[in-house]
């Protein structure tokens, strides 16, 4: 069979003059297809995300020797086109993984729990999109950039599978800007607040944004199909059920697995999350704490170096990261980067961050997982 490997789509994002200090993701493996590499199954391969996944894959032109596209009874059959193949959807069941090297889940965590499994007794190395795993002792939560540690000792082609959790979108846009940042300060204390697009909500959600907009300037009551309420033109809390400590599960995530993939039980974490009508790509304004001084010059050139990180920071001009300059984009977006007043002696920032929800936060971060697997 003729190789299906091309050159690599550019990733960066595009900016006027003066140039901007971007930073290269993790090495891109450049095979395609071969005999020798793994066998992959996607589980939810006709969601938003799945799709993105084939993306993803074709774009990072990933290894492999046979490719499975997996969804629900209801999908079974459909043709879908990856790089010069027309594949067919199967329906998803507790055969599927059968020589399997690495799944690839996002169909929601009901379903990652009924075959996230059964799908790593029979060897395969399962990263699961949902939050199912995250908290689960023994299981990793990786970000490669962050604690690719986190996973070591897990490989394929030994018939020994293994849970690898994807850690929740807002965290690991996050976590990508914040990091860097802890390795040399040490943060003691962060205060996040996120503005969420539609794409966290899937595909529905994404379209009932440009129905409602349409419907709201036509002077038409808006159609509130996945929210409560009216999503166009307007922002809420985020809809997470809220839980009994007045957090929403979203806000917890953020502190709990921040907690996980630092190894730091004691660092302080708070999160207030919000939906807003952006259609796709998560913004986030961070405060952080600091055990030692570090000022904002430093904690710039910082971040000019870490990987997946590009700073767009131009005070002069005012000039920030955006939802639309980081959509469709790998990299996590950065600036606003600024000394906290409130606080003495440098031990305090702050910063505002993007990144693509659907790429950084949820597929290309998982391929990236599956790419340390090889």
């Amino acid at each position: 069979m003729a190789s299906l490997s091309h050159p690599l789509k550019p990733r960066f994002l595009s900016t006027p003059k003066p140039k901007l200090q971007t930073n290269k993701c993790p090495t891109k493996v450049r095979m395609s297809f071969q005999e020798s590499g793994p066998s992959i199954a996607v589980v939810g391969v006709t969601g938003a995300v799945g799709q993105e996944f084939l993306s993803v894959l074709s774009d990072r032109d990933f290894p492999y020797r046979s490719l499975k596209l997996l969804a629900s009874k209801r999908s079974a059959g459909k043709s879908i086109s990856f790089q010069d193949r027309t594949l067919t959807v199967q329906e998803l069941t507790a055969d599927s993984f059968d020589d399997v090297d690495i799944a690839l889940f996002s169909a929601g965590g009901s379903i990652s729990k009924q075959f996230g499994p059964i799908a790593a007794d029979k060897g395969a190395v399962v990263v699961d999109n949902s939050s199912a795993f995250r908290m689960v002792d023994g299981v990793p939560l990786v970000i490669p950039e962050v604690n690719p540690e986190a996973m070591a000792g897990i490989k394929i082609g030994n018939k020994k599978g293994a849970l690898i959790a994807n850690p929740n979108c807002s965290t690991i846009i996050c976590l990508m800007a914040a990091t860097p940042l802890h390795r040399h300060a040490k943060v003691t204390r962060m205060v996040v607040s996120t503005y969420q697009a539609a794409s966290g909500a899937g595909a529905a959600a994404m379209h009932e944004l440009e129905l409602q907009t349409r419907e709201v300037l036509e002077g038409k009551p808006p159609t509130c199909n996945i929210f409560k309420q009216q999503y166009a033109f307007n922002l809420f809390s985020h809809n997470a059920p809220v839980l009994e400590n007045g957090y929403n599960e979203e806000e917890m995530k953020m502190v709990k697995e921040t907690r996980k993939i630092w190894n730091d039980m004691n660092v302080k974490v708070t999160a207030t999350c919000i939906r807003v009508p952006v259609m796709r790509a998560h913004a986030e304004s961070v405060n952080l704490q600091f055990e030692k001084p570090l000022d904002e010059d430093t904690a710039r050139e910082i971040l000019k170096t870490a990987p997946g990180v590009v700073v767009i920071d131009d005070q002069t001009s005012n000039r920030f990261p955006a939802p639309l300059e980081v959509s469709n984009k790998d990299e996590v977006a950065v600036g606003r980067i600024r000394q906290d007043v409130s606080q003495e002696g440098n031990h305090g920032l702050d910063m505002f961050v993007c990144g693509d929800q659907v790429r950084k936060g949820a597929t290309l971060n998982a391929v990236q997982i599956a790419e340390l697997l090889l």
